[in-house]
């Protein structure tokens, strides 16, 4: 089952090391915020309007990030642009502990979305060239995502033993602070990281143009369609992730009236779904094809929503019902890293990759925000949930069904070339073209 891993050479393996590590300590820093809404609430008295808008424009932001992140890395180096925008994520968590007030905490929000957006978009496009065997790519972008569930996973850690331990006034600014720590392990282990293969020669290759004319080539030609459709995909699956994940504490809390230990338990059993469902979806992602997988788990993901959120059942079933939740709702994510990078030529993949990726989320930020919207008087906060996430799952749907499928292709030989439609190597065995 692990052969795949086991081939891998040494910096295959160093590149993996750091990215996955890169992008939980990101998902740390980003989701250790939803734990902290209900306390928000109740400490600042801002309304669950304004407690979504600040996600929101922590993800608007992650696309200025995002994109000025894959032009550098375009031009000068994946593992040279990650180094910085680790740092700038880490710094501004730390920062949101010091806020003193909504606004203050929505501005160091929106930095930290600067370096989030370039991290969480460089980590996929550097592991998924630095793969030699396209037939992998698919089980290594997904266990690379797979690191998600380790940072939602220590946010909720952290969240529980901080509330234990220390009084709520306090707990809430450690939770932002502790953020920082694990980043300098990340900052270690990218120290002697090298370039891959498949950037260098296109950098030498040259023709690279100026950083407008690439950005600009996104949106015309073939590769804007690409650049909408990836949009759609990533912007379905992240805008019912975020309204589920957001406000998943907060309806734990107030909705079941559950402890910060019972929503902990909670959530862990969600969580451990999740890590299952990344490895679950990695493996389909390169035996079924990414398409069947983006449907498969896409309409499982609504269907284990719509019961969790909607059905009355008691605590006890909802306790083993976060289970299959949490494999569907982050199972659908396990391929996004490898269909995004596949969709655009070597030259202007991070730009593009980071264009598509964070446009998604700016369009997945509207969805926390719908859901506070519509909990705010308008329905039931479990209802507002179940309808903005179903609203995210039919778009995948309908992105997966439009995208061509892009399962095997060799990056070293097209990349998404512009002249022609992408077309994999090879069909591998299951998949539905």
């Amino acid at each position: 089952m692990f052969d795949w891993f086991r081939d891998l050479s040494r910096m295959e393996r160093k590149g993996f090391y750091g990215a996955f590590l890169g992008h939980a300590v990101d998902v740390f820093d980003f989701m250790i915020y939803s734990f902290l809404i209900s306390t928000l609430l109740g400490q600042w008295g801002m309304s669950k309007s304004t407690a979504g808008a600040i996600v929101t424009w922590t993800l608007v932001s992650s696309l200025v990030g995002a994109i000025g992140a894959g032009i550098l890395a375009d031009r000068y180096g994946r593992v040279r642009v990650l180094r910085w925008t680790i740092i700038v994520f880490a710094f501004a968590c730390f920062l949101c502990g010091l806020a003193q007030s909504p606004e203050q905490l929505m501005l160091f929000r929106m930095i930290q979305g600067l370096g989030f957006g370039g991290e969480s978009s460089l980590c996929m496009v550097l592991v998924t060239e630095m793969i030699r065997n396209p037939a992998h790519r698919g089980k290594y972008s997904g266990f690379t995502a797979s690191s998600y569930s380790f940072g939602w996973g220590a946010a909720a850690i952290v969240y529980a033993l901080a509330f234990s331990l220390l009084p709520a006034e306090t707990a809430w600014r450690v939770c932002f602070f502790l953020g920082i720590l694990p980043a300098l392990v990340v900052i270690y282990l990218r120290r002697n990281l090298e370039e891959p293969e498949i950037f260098l020669k296109s950098r030498a290759a040259g023709g690279q143009g100026t950083a407008l004319s690439g950005l600009g080539r996104l949106f015309r030609g073939p590769l804007l369609s690409r650049t909408l459709l990836c949009s759609l995909l990533s912007g379905g699956m992240l805008g019912a992730y975020y309204a589920i994940a957001t406000w998943l504490p907060t309806f734990l809390k107030t909705e079941r009236g559950l402890s910060v230990f019972g929503t902990s338990s909670y959530l862990a059993v969600t969580i451990i779904g999740s890590l299952i469902g990344y490895v679950a979806g990695a493996y389909a992602t390169d035996r079924w094809g990414r398409r069947l997988t983006y449907i498969v788990f896409a309409a499982g993901a609504f269907v284990a929503a719509l019961v969790y959120m909607v059905i009355p059942v008691s605590n006890t079933s909802m306790l083993f019902l976060g289970f299959p939740l949490g494999i569907l709702m982050q199972g659908v994510f396990a391929g996004i890293g490898a269909t995004i990078s596949e969709s655009f030529p070597n030259d202007i993949r991070a730009t593009g990759y980071g264009v598509s990726y964070n446009a998604g989320r700016v369009i997945g930020s509207l969805f926390p925000l719908s859901v506070g919207w519509l909990s705010s008087g308008r329905t039931s906060l479990p209802i507002a949930i179940a309808i903005v996430a179903g609203v995210g799952y039919a778009m995948v749907v309908m992105a997966a069904m439009l995208l061509p499928e892009t399962t095997g292709m060799d990056l070293g030989q097209a990349g998404g070339g512009e002249e022609q439609d992408v077309a994999p190597l090879a069909q591998p065995a299951g998949t539905v073209a």
